[in-house]
């Protein structure tokens, strides 16, 4: 049926192969940079997955901690939550991210409440502006005192963080939370206190009574931190500093003139106890010496009495004790008057006629 058996095979024979096909260069080129291409983007690919997985590395301080959260959720319950100071790796973000809380460093928070208002910077610079006629309270902040006084106060509270879980995941803002504590706490505790004393008196005890608060609140909340101390500043209105510094100059004068009559008090007080005790010493010593004598005489008065030249004749005894006694009496003239009309022995001695007669220039020999 096939006119031309042969021509089909001869067909075949006459076509080229296809492996034996000639390839131009430019197609040899791009095949060749389409196959280096594929190489690099491999590589790259591998790089891109070893620095993805690099970027899970963190590095945690001595005095830190950290939390790894999975998908917004922390890895691991209570203390086991936490990571501690060393090297650490966790899943790149979006899939976990970490979170180091200071533990051992204070944390510091001040109230914005009662202060007049100012920012940092301008306090820094001392760019304040003035003091206007009056407070304005849509912008400056104060606080009342007890006898209805208007303030500016404000306080740092400074606290160390005890649960990283808790201070972290128990509210959404803990530094929010702490501020407005801190306010409140102000607010409630200048309203107790007279003027004088949060600005003179009693600048401490102002203090106290705000750390006291604010500390028993803070613990109510159960925030995770421990305060560990609060420094509170008051200061008057600015437009009435020049009357309070008067009343403040009034009262140093007054303290000093106290102090002084305090003092002077005092030492007259010291004076008069030591001559009290001066004297008093005096007169136990003169008592004593006194005493003794009177004890020495006695006793010579009971061994006179116990002689037997005594009580053998009592009248000779004293006549000769008496004669004695005037013979050293060599300058005085003396009578001896003897008893009459039942009257005592009476002994009359003139010790000098005259005064001596003042010496002159006359009657002084060369």
């Amino acid at each position: 049926m096939n006119d031309h058996p042969h021509s089909h095979d001869e067909h075949e024979r006459g076509r080229p192969n296809p492996a034996e096909t000639p390839v131009d260069a430019g197609s040899q080129a791009l095949a060749e940079a389409l196959r280096s291409s594929f190489a690099i983007i491999k590589v790259v690919m591998v790089l891109l997955v070893i620095a993805f997985l690099a970027s899970g590395f963190f590095q945690v301080g001595p005095q830190e901690r950290a939390i790894v959260l999975r998908f917004g959720k922390p890895v691991g319950t209570g203390a086991n939550a936490l990571l501690g100071p060393g090297l650490h790796w966790s899943l790149p973000y979006p899939i976990d991210e970490y979170q180091k809380v200071s533990v051992t460093g204070l944390q510091q928070v001040r109230s914005t409440a009662c202060w007049y208002a100012t920012t940092d910077v301008q306090e820094a610079a001392g760019t304040e502006p003035p003091p206007g006629p009056s407070l304005n309270p849509a912008v400056d902040g104060y606080a009342i005192s007890a006898d209805n006084n208007i303030i500016h106060t404000r306080a740092w509270l400074y606290y160390r963080i005890e649960d990283p879980v808790t201070y972290v995941f128990g509210f959404t803002n803990v530094t929010r939370l702490i501020q407005d504590t801190l306010n409140t706490t102000l607010l409630a505790t200048a309203a107790q206190f007279k003027v004088d004393d949060i600005l003179t008196r009693n600048v401490s005890g102002f203090q106290d009574a705000v750390t006291r608060r604010v500390t028993q609140l803070l613990e109510k909340e159960n925030l995770g931190i421990v305060v560990d101390h609060c420094t509170v500043q008051s200061i008057p209105p600015r437009y009435l500093k020049t009357a309070f510094d008067n009343v403040l100059r009034a009262e140093i004068t007054r303290s000093k003139v106290l102090n002084d009559a305090k003092s002077y008090a005092f030492q007259v007080t010291s004076k008069a106890m030591a001559d009290s005790r001066s004297i008093t010493n005096d007169a136990e010593t003169a008592r004593a010496r006194y005493v003794k004598e009177v004890n020495s005489h006695a006793a010579n008065f009971e061994k006179i009495l116990e002689s037997p030249g005594y009580k053998e004749n009592p009248q000779l005894f004293v006549q000769e004790r008496l004669n004695d006694t005037l013979s050293a009496l060599t300058n005085a003239e003396k009578w001896v008057l003897p008893p009459v009309n039942g009257k005592s022995q009476e002994v009359r001695l003139l010790l000098n006629r005259l005064p001596p007669e003042p010496k002159t220039a006359e009657t002084t020999t060369p």
